[in-house]
């Protein structure tokens, strides 16, 4: 829970500039972030299964390994640092199905800490540059990261569009 990447400054801002927007000092504002990374300690097991109501509030160890998880149903999903109800919310939140398979959707091959933390920064760029309209441009920058996989669709491979 301690490596946590460098990307991550940007992707805070949102919550925690928002609270700074409220009125909230900057030691509160501290103190919020800190307890939010203590708690990802413990749901980083596979010690614990369930923990029966508690997974309607919380941001269970269950909830969290699928948030980890390669497979189709488990992308995209789990964000809640601490309470899972945004994720419920949202339309995020995906209960623990099939055992998890932890990792990415593609092998980078590579042990490289540079090159895993920036590949899908490159990829990203990669598919901007080749993207034919300004819709799919935008569509790899802000759409989920499924949406511009290729699919196959009646013997051809096809992007998928934003609505799907």
């Amino acid at each position: 829970a301690l490596r946590q990447p460098v990307a991550d400054v940007f992707g805070m801002f949102v919550p925690y500039g928002l609270m700074a927007w409220l009125g909230f000092r900057p030691r509160v504002i501290e103190n919020a972030r800190a307890i939010n990374l203590i708690y990802q300690f413990w749901i980083h097991t596979e010690a614990i299964d369930r923990l029966g109501k508690a997974e309607e509030i919380l941001n269970t160890p269950s909830h969290h390994r699928v948030h980890h998880g390669a497979q189709q149903e488990y992308l995209d999903k789990n964000y809640g640092g601490i309470l899972i109800t945004w994720d419920r919310l949202f339309g995020t939140f995906q209960r623990e199905g099939e055992r998890v398979r932890y990792g990415l959707t593609k092998n980078i091959n590579t042990f490289n800490p540079v090159r895993i933390a920036t590949h899908e920064y490159a990829d990203i760029i990669r598919d901007v540059a080749k993207a034919s309209s300004w819709k799919e441009r935008l569509g790899y920058v802000f759409a989920h990261p499924g949406w511009g996989k290729k699919r196959q669709d009646e013997g051809r491979e096809q992007p998928l569009t934003l609505a799907s």
